[in-house]
């Protein structure tokens, strides 16, 4: 399977984004909780994902949908749930010793665990697609630099 550029660029622009979440919001959970910085990130989240809702479907000449299709899966609804855990749990993590750096490293390494998972079995309507010994690798190369990352610094 061969990526466009473009695709490439967004999946790192979104990396960064996330670290950048993460960092922004461990900060906010050092001077109040977890709970709370998650409160504020999603908050702010869905007023900027509407606002730029909005601006797409202007710039588009479409009318604004805020629905979702008839027929979507209950599940598809529920992927904030994960998402303030996400946010919680980052937040708690990067205010211990694994800091900002091992947090994302372990973060990226149980991401792309479960995406593998997630494709293996096709779960949440991905289209099933089987583990090759590539992913196997992966997976290797990715534990090597997390340990790298959480225990090389000398």
């Amino acid at each position: 399977m061969k990526a466009h550029p473009l695709n490439l660029s967004l999946a790192l622009a979104g990396g960064v984004t996330l670290a950048s979440m993460i960092a922004i919001n461990s900060e906010l959970a050092a001077y109040s909780s977890p709970v709370l910085a998650s409160w504020f990130a999603h908050g702010i989240g869905a007023i900027t994902s509407l606002l730029v809702l909005i601006t797409a479907s202007l710039l588009a000449g479409k009318k604004l949908t805020i629905l979702p299709k008839v027929g979507t899966p209950f599940w598809a609804y529920l992927g904030g749930i994960p998402g303030a855990f996400t946010v919680v749990l980052a937040a708690i993590t990067v205010n211990s010793p694994l800091g900002l750096s091992g947090s994302l490293a372990l973060i990226m390494a149980g991401q792309v665990l479960f995406g593998l998972v997630c494709d293996g079995f096709g779960l949440f309507g991905l289209t099933k697609r089987p583990l090759t010994l590539t992913d196997g690798i992966t997976l290797g190369l990715m534990a090597t630099g997390c340990l790298l990352t959480l225990f090389g610094r000398g």
